[in-house]
């Protein structure tokens, strides 16, 4: 009789904690580049609409687990421009160098977009490396 009452007590909590989910979506993901499949090996990828923006610390094999808060409490389902923050060097001259094309310095400026689903688990976000190589970002060119 006890087990039973402890089994229904723990069953009835989980269907509580389901129906009382919040509607986050716990998404995870890999940044690669889109020449060569590569991961991007670290930065910050970061969605954002007009209100609302949610960010990912990029680990060394380029996954990611995106958060609105936290690193893992997820973001609501919707439509998010993409950005990627943070990927830049410092070369040997001082020089700052962006491994990435200057265009996902900013979610308004990569043109680049997803779509976030309740079902949505995991996301690749391809990106382009900088057209500018190392050397001629040294030059000025």
């Amino acid at each position: 009789m006890t087990r039973r009452i402890l089994i229904s007590v723990l069953y009835f909590c989980f269907l509580l904690f389901l129906g009382c989910s919040n509607g986050q979506v716990g998404l995870s993901g890999k940044i690669v580049f889109s020449d060569d499949g590569s991961p991007l090996t670290f930065g910050t990828v970061c969605l954002a609409t007009s209100t609302f923006q949610a960010k990912g610390e990029i680990k060394n094999n380029g996954s990611f687990t995106m958060g609105s808060i936290g690193a893992i409490d997820g973001i609501p389902p919707g439509t998010y421009n993409v950005g990627i923050l943070g990927v830049t060097e410092e070369l040997n001259d001082g020089t700052i160098y962006s491994l990435l094309d200057p265009k996902w310095n900013s979610p308004s400026t990569s043109g680049f977009s997803v779509t976030i689903e309740k079902t949505t688990k995991n996301l690749e976000i391809k990106v382009d490396r900088n057209p500018v190589t190392r050397e001629q970002s040294k030059s000025g060119n």
